[in-house]
């Protein structure tokens, strides 16, 4: 059994709980830094094949293009979704 005096065992769960945000910070970076294909952003967004087509024609949504290969990144993808995003009404 190891005793760890009552100050210091508070410091070492504070540095684990900022360790487990730093953590859970980084997972969501991770995620936006994602490049999804165009059918898995269209299949996100819920939208038709002809929308899906507007939207970049209309470069509403930025994506790269690799031969005929269409990549969306996912932060753009979501940063697309909270400018529509509808409020409540209150």
């Amino acid at each position: 059994m190891v005793m760890i005096p009552q100050e210091e065992w508070k410091s070492l769960l504070d540095k684990l709980d900022r360790l487990a945000e730093m953590i859970e910070n980084r997972n969501a970076s991770d995620r936006d830094a994602e490049w999804l294909e165009s059918e898995a952003a269209r299949k996100q967004l819920g939208v038709s094949p002809k929308t899906w087509q507007n939207y970049r024609d209309q470069r509403v949504i930025p994506f790269s293009q690799i031969g005929r290969k269409i990549y969306v990144n996912r932060a753009d993808l979501n940063a697309f979704l909270r400018s529509h995003r509808i409020g409540e009404v209150k």
